[in-house]
């Protein structure tokens, strides 16, 4: 079957459809892992967009269950160089094909994935609709100039409901704003007691909750579009220890008086080289974002950078100067080297624990895990 993908300046792809049937609109975005396209289909920061992988064979080991980093993939389209239907890994419990098939997720293949990168890398991200139907160009093109991007892909992929991984550590508020699982594996591995809360979760029900300490989750879209989680860390910092990660970074710079911006196409893949300012080391890290912090908007506040992105020097890292809070642009929780990040969730334990050590007066682990057994 065929599929064709339009993009807003006009520019038509024709291939061979594999997935769903159907036609969707997305974000065209593209990333550049070699592997991971499993966790990209899988991480709710893809939410609304059409994903390019600019590897150019995928689908050749599979899908795996235990490999999923949210209960259901979000993204709008899959665009493939060559999709190889029949995968070779013992450790595969389905196809690619049935996985899209199976979420109604249009996939397109046998198109040229590095012409549409350099469109994408020239003239930034833009809209477009992916389709295996008949319609005429003329008409998906006037379907695409009055479709509108979402804006509410926040609410989609948080969870509706709290729900706790008990653990005897520290206790944890996961604010999940689309978190991958990733996120909550490496909490739990760290013996963390976790509760994780919806996004519009207020400040005054997360103290009840009595944490020792605050993740701040991934998730899609414009950190503007969610002004309620901003407020609700205007009202919170300072009280706890926080940890944000990628969206949770840019919510966490705007409650402090910083800005964020678009990037031209963003950082998706899993190769993007960071360095560590304290010690100068450079990491390679996972990342997907659209938006970054503005560096010239944090002269003036309380925060300083600790990491930027070697390839276009953008902010990478925060933390606060007077307040226990640290975070970081790319996902810690992911394995691009294989496990160089993970440290940082080491990091915000000992953060929590030298923070309690300096405030004796704040309520001991058994004590909260006593109070909270009729909350939860």
């Amino acid at each position: 079957m065929q599929a064709r993908l339009l993009l807003e300046d006009g520019t038509l792809f024709t291939g061979k459809a594999f997935g769903a049937e159907g036609q969707s609109t997305g974000e065209v975005v593209f990333n550049t892992g070699i592997t991971g396209y499993q966790e990209v289909i899988s991480d709710p920061s893809y939410c609304g967009q059409i994903v390019t992988m600019t590897h150019p064979l995928i689908g050749n080991y599979g899908i795996t269950r235990d490999d999923f980093e949210s209960i259901r993939p979000y993204i709008h389209g899959f665009v493939v160089r060559r999709h190889e239907p029949v995968p070779s890994n013992w450790r595969a419990q389905y196809t690619l094909d049935s996985l899209l098939k199976e979420y109604g997720i249009v996939g397109i293949s046998e198109i040229d994935t590095r012409m549409l990168t350099r469109i994408l890398r020239n003239h930034g991200t833009m809209k477009g609709i992916l389709t295996t139907g008949n319609m005429p160009v003329e008409e998906l093109k006037e379907m695409l100039g009055v479709s509108e991007m979402m804006r509410d892909q926040v609410a989609r992929t948080s969870t509706k409901g709290s729900f706790s991984s008990p653990g005897d550590g520290e206790r944890i508020v996961l604010i999940d704003y689309g978190a991958k699982s990733g996120i909550l594996r490496e909490l739990t591995k760290r013996g963390c007691d976790v509760v994780v809360v919806p996004h519009d979760t207020t400040a005054e029900e997360i103290r009840r909750l009595k944490p020792d300490g605050i993740q701040l989750s991934n998730g899609p879209g414009d950190p503007k579009d969610v002004p309620h989680a901003v407020a609700t860390l205007k009202e919170l910092l300072g009280e706890f220890p926080i940890f944000g990660i990628c969206l949770g970074h840019q919510l966490f710079a705007l409650a402090c008086g910083a800005d964020t911006t678009r990037l031209k196409f963003g950082h998706r893949g899993g190769n993007h080289p960071v360095k560590e300012l304290a010690s100068n080391r450079c990491f390679i890290t996972s990342q997907n974002h659209g938006y970054t912090v503005l560096e010239d908007s944090i002269i003036g506040t309380e925060l300083e950078v600790t990491h930027i992105n070697n390839n276009d020097k953008s902010i990478e890292g925060l933390k606060h100067k007077k307040y226990p809070v640290f975070t970081v642009q790319y996902h810690p929780e992911a394995a691009p080297g294989p496990y160089d990040n993970s440290y940082l969730f080491d990091q915000f334990i000992e953060m929590i624990r030298e923070h309690k050590a300096a405030n004796p007066k704040a309520p001991r682990q058994a004590e909260i895990v006593a109070a909270m057994k009729g909350d939860l």
